[in-house]
C-alpha cells in the first residue's frame, strides 16, 4: 500500500512538473540571432550581440508577461573563416522548427540572407536584419532577376532591415570619391553578392558623378597578395581604388599591397570594412590618411539623443566602445520587443504583422518607419577615414 501511495505521489508530482513546464513554455518567447561569430568578424558581431542583450535587459527580460529567451547562433565556420551557407541554412531551419522562436535577427552578410530568407518566409517567421545592404533583398527591379520575389514563397513580406541599401551607398560613395579629387577610379570586388553588388552600384553612378571607371575586376579573396593586380592598376593612372568587399574577403591585404607598391592612391571601401578588424588586418600605417569608409548612419562617437544614450549605456555595461553595427542590432531587438508588446500574444503571424506596421519608431537611430518592401526610411550615410589607427568621422555623405 505504501509503495502504491509513493508511486501515485511521484506520478502526480511529475504531472504537475510537466504542466508547469508547459505553462512556462507558453510564456517564453525566443529570439534568435544569426551572425558570423567565428573569424575576424567576431569583434564586430560581439558588440552586435551585446546590443541585443542590452535591449532585452532594459526591458527586464520580460514583455507583457512573456519571458524573453535570447539565443546567439553562429553562421560562420572555422573552415571558411566567415559566413557559411550550410551554417546559415541550419540556423534558419532550427529557428523554424522551434515553436518558441518568434523572431530572427540577422543576417550580417547579404549573401547569407539569401539562404535563410525563403525558409523563414515560408514559415511566417519575421526576420529583421541589422546589416544587410544588397538592394535586391527588398527592392524590385534593382537587383538580380527574380528578386525579391524569389525570397518570398509565401507571397508576403517577412524580411525587414534597418540599414540603407547599397543603391544609396554606391551613389554617395562615388560622389565622395569625386569630392576627394579622384577623376579616375579602379573598382574591385570580392565576387560575392554584397561586395560585387556595391561595386556595381558604384560603377552605375560613376558617369553622373564625373568619375571615370578605368577598371572593374573581381579578386580572389583567399590570395596571399595582389602585387600583380596592383601593377595593372598603376598602369591605368587610377587615383582611387574602390573595393566592394569585406574585411573577411581580404580588404586589409589589398590596402597593404597598394601602399607597398609606392602608388599615390586612395582606398575606399563600404560599410563592411567599418570595423577595427579592418585596420588590424591592413596595419594602421597602411591606412592612416589613405582609407575612406562609407557607413549607413552615424558612427558611435557622433550619435546624439537616444543614440548617444545607447552608446553611453553600452560603455557603462560592457566597459568598451560599440562597433558601428551594435546600435543597429540594439534597434532590431527594440523593434522586435515593441512588436511583441503590440501583438500581445505568442503568435508568429501577429508579431510579424506588428513588425510590418512599425511606423515613426522613435529609437536610437532617430525616427523612422518600415516601407511596404521592408526597407527602412532612414537614408543617412556617413564617411570616415583612419587617423592614428582609429576611425575618424569626416562628414555626412550625399549632402553638400
Amino acid at each position: 500500500m505504501r509503495t502504491r501511495l509513493l508511486a501515485a505521489v511521484t506520478a502526480s508530482l511529475a504531472l504537475l512538473a510537466t504542466q508547469a513546464g508547459a505553462a512556462d513554455a507558453d510564456h517564453t518567447i525566443r529570439i534568435i540571432s544569426s551572425l558570423p561569430r567565428t573569424g575576424s568578424a567576431n569583434a564586430q558581431t560581439t558588440t552586435m550581440v551585446n546590443g541585443i542583450k542590452l535591449a532585452i535587459a532594459e526591458a527586464g527580460g520580460v514583455v507583457d508577461g512573456f519571458t524573453i529567451d535570447y539565443v546567439d547562433l553562429d553562421d560562420a565556420t572555422a573552415e571558411k573563416g566567415q559566413w557559411d551557407s550550410a551554417a546559415e541554412d541550419a540556423n534558419a531551419r532550427k529557428a523554424v522548427a522551434d515553436p518558441d522562436v518568434m523572431a530572427y535577427i540577422g543576417t550580417y552578410n547579404s549573401g547569407a540572407a539569401k539562404i535563410s530568407m525563403p525558409t523563414l518566409n515560408a514559415a511566417g517567421l519575421v526576420m529583421v536584419s541589422p546589416a544587410n545592404t544588397w538592394p535586391g533583398l527588398t527592392k524590385p527591379d534593382v537587383g538580380e532577376k527574380g528578386e525579391p520575389e524569389k525570397y518570398r514563397p509565401s507571397g508576403k513580406v517577412t524580411y525587414f532591415r534597418l540599414v540603407p541599401a547599397d543603391d544609396i551607398q554606391g551613389l554617395v560613395a562615388v560622389q565622395w570619391a569625386h569630392e576627394l579629387g579622384a577623376a579616375k577610379v579602379y573598382v574591385l570586388h570580392d565576387k560575392e553578392l554584397y561586395g560585387k553588388g556595391v561595386a556595381e552600384m558604384f560603377r552605375k553612378n560613376a558617369k553622373d558623378a564625373g568619375v571615370d571607371i578605368v577598371g572593374f575586376d573581381g579578386i580572389d579573396p583567399k590570395a596571399s597578395d595582389y602585387r600583380a593586380l596592383v601593377t595593372k592598376i598603376a598602369s591605368t593612372g587610377a587615383q582611387l581604388v574602390f573595393f566592394g568587399g569585406t574585411t573577411q574577403t581580404n580588404a586589409g591585404q589589398l590596402a597593404k599591397d597598394l601602399v607597398s607598391s609606392g602608388m599615390d592612391v586612395k582606398f575606399m571601401a563600404p560599410d563592411a570594412c567599418f570595423e577595427n578588424a579592418f585596420i588590424a588586418a591592413a596595419g594602421a600605417d597602411n591606412v592612416n590618411g589613405r582609407a575612406y569608409i562609407t557607413f549607413g548612419g552615424m558612427p558611435p562617437d557622433q550619435q546624439v539623443g537616444k543614440g548617444k544614450v545607447f552608446v553611453d549605456n553600452y560603455r557603462k555595461t560592457y566597459g568598451a566602445d560599440p562597433e558601428g553595427y551594435a546600435i543597429y542590432s540594439y534597434e532590431c531587438a527594440k523593434v522586435v520587443l515593441d512588436a511583441i508588446h503590440r501583438a500581445g500574444k505568442k503568435d508568429r503571424t501577429a508579431i510579424l504583422d506588428a513588425v510590418a506596421a512599425t511606423k515613426d519608431f522613435d529609437g536610437a537611430l532617430g525616427k523612422w518607419s518600415f516601407d511596404a518592401n521592408g526597407d527602412t526610411t532612414l537614408t543617412v550615410m556617413s564617411g570616415s577615414t583612419v587617423e592614428n589607427g582609429k576611425f575618424k568621422f569626416v562628414k555626412l555623405l550625399g549632402k553638400n
